[in-house]
């Protein structure tokens, strides 16, 4: 039997729990901390969501191109979380917690009272583009590939901090007396469930900062160095799974509780897809959308714009994966919502780009904070191309749902001839990939099969099926019985000839706004 997901208001509701399901002990608590809210979920030892809350946290936009948040806002929405999942009944049965979250933004924090000493850096924020340039000039780009998969780009972690340490000389200082640390938003999260203590973070986290040789597995002096980073600035890298830490007692229900997963947002996704064996591939449809092929024992480079980041095997230890980030997806259709006003919901979008047959032409490259793969370019903004006077709003939302399926597609041509994997199917979660029109447009452009499973919100499962191996609920997570549930299909319809012309002229459109 599939049971429909409880919903919830963008800002804090009480926990929603799906009243025709038995609650079952042990549970698993999962806690997502992603770029705009915090969702927090209960799920049973098979991982079936048993209960939900979420509380949205705000972002700040203090220039053209920075993006900022507050550590304390972000915090106080997960107590907020927390508070109300402790009042669902099946959070009586909690034995273990697990962390996913937004990566590469990153906080200079107090390392002894974990308070903010400056706000966070976003990984939209695009303030450290010039340095991201002058790196690439100077023949560092080699470097950076190979000791971390990632490239020179504001997107990642290393350069936000070194702009944090070159802006404020009163925090370079207090950092060279080993006063603070800089902290992905794991590390933040874990450190205040536990209420002090040891600042850790992952092998998946630390391997989006510029900073971590992912094939030592540990934090590069060199890279260090060149940032005007010290090592011991950062937090400590522990595993995936195993307990990292324990909860106090007035953050979850009087309890302390053991948390024995953690990972980042898509490598969360990715475990919670199922995507345990070597050509597995997931879309996660959310702020952006993020595509992570598995790959496993087996490291595989790019040449044409995709990252090689570390991700989690079915056993729990540190594996490879190959990453195509498209850094405005659902964002597109936020914009649509929010500063457009054509849609007072995001969930109306579908309704309303299906009162056209097409888009009529018309092209959006949502460009809002530059391009990621496989262009990155920091400085390429936003265009809505091929207006005539019959354009309808109608016209430029199918186009919008069509710019997310054209920046998924191209990436999923680069993954499968850079892999050697056919990737006959894609797995789709996030809030946006409960848009039935969206996946079918993305099964049409990138000529594969999208599968959608019963519940989309896979980053929390993948922090629950982490959690739950490592407290010892379960032996394999490929065997839990969310993963036998029926998933939802769509297949492709487009001819191949089709698909290649329409891939043509989104080219077109691209090469309209880059920089270079």
């Amino acid at each position: 039997m599939r049971h429909p997901a409880p919903t919830f208001a963008p800002a804090l509701v009480p926990a929603a729990w799906i009243a025709d399901r038995r609650v079952v002990d042990p549970t698993v608590l999962a806690l997502d901390a992603g770029t705009t809210a915090i969702t927090g979920v209960l799920f049973d030892a098979d991982l079936r969501p048993l209960a939900r809350a979420a509380r949205e946290f705000p972002t700040a936009f203090p220039r053209p191109g920075w993006v900022e948040q507050d550590a304390a806002r972000l915090l106080a929405a997960v107590d907020e979380v927390l508070a109300a999942l402790f009042a669902a009944p099946a959070a009586a049965g909690v034995a273990a917690v697990g962390v996913t979250n937004q990566r590469e933004t990153v906080f200079a924090l107090d390392r002894a009272r974990g308070k903010a000493l400056r706000p966070g850096i976003v990984w939209q924020d695009r303030r450290t583009a010039a340095r991201c340039r002058a790196l690439a000039a100077e023949g560092r780009g080699e470097l950076l590939a190979a000791r971390t998969g990632l490239r020179a780009d504001p997107y990642f972690s290393a350069t936000k901090i070194e702009w944090m340490l070159a802006e404020d000389p009163a925090l370079r200082a207090r950092a060279r007396r080993g006063e603070v640390v800089f902290a992905t938003v794991d590390s933040l999260v874990l450190h205040h469930l536990a209420g002090g203590g040891e600042w850790i973070t992952d092998p998946t986290n630390a391997s989006r900062t510029l900073l971590f040789d992912i094939d030592r597995r540990a934090w590069d002096g060199e890279l260090c160095a060149l940032f005007g980073v010290e090592p011991g600035w950062l937090p400590a890298v522990r595993g995936s799974v195993g307990e990292l830490a324990r909860t106090s007692p007035r953050r979850a229900g009087g309890r302390a509780l053991p948390v024995t997963g953690l990972a980042g947002d898509q490598q969360a996704a990715l475990f919670g897809q199922g995507c345990f064996a070597p050509g597995a591939l997931k879309a996660t449809f959310g702020t952006g959308s993020f595509l992570v092929l598995f790959t496993g024992a087996e490291r595989v480079s790019s040449r044409r714009g995709l990252l090689t980041t570390l991700a989690v095997a079915r056993d729990g230890s540190a594996a490879y994966a190959m990453e195509g980030s498209v850094f405005v997806s659902g964002a597109l259709v936020q914009f649509l919502r929010d500063r457009l006003g054509w849609i007072a919901r995001a969930e109306e979008v579908e309704a309303l780009a299906r009162t056209v047959p097409d888009s009529a032409g018309v092209f959006v490259v949502p460009a809002f904070t530059g391009l990621g793969a496989p262009y990155w370019d920091p400085d390429a903004r936003g265009a809505i191309l091929g207006l005539t006077r019959g354009t309808t709003p109608a016209h430029i939302a199918r186009a919008s749902l069509e710019a997310i399926a054209f920046q998924n597609a191209e990436l999923i041509e680069i993954l499968r001839e850079e892999s050697g994997w056919e990737v006959p199917s894609l797995l789709a979660d996030g809030g946006a990939a409960r848009n039935d029109l969206l996946l079918s447009l993305q099964a049409d452009l990138a000529g594969l099969e999208v599968r959608r499973p019963p519940d989309v919100e896979a980053t929390a499962r993948g922090a629950a099926a982490l959690a739950a191996l490592g407290a010892g609920l379960l032996a394999d997570p490929a065997r839990a019985g969310a993963f036998a549930e029926p998933l939802d299909s769509f297949r492709p319809s487009l001819g191949a000839a089709d698909r290649g012309a329409r891939l043509a002229a989104w080219r077109e459109a691209v090469g309209r706004v880059l920089t270079r």
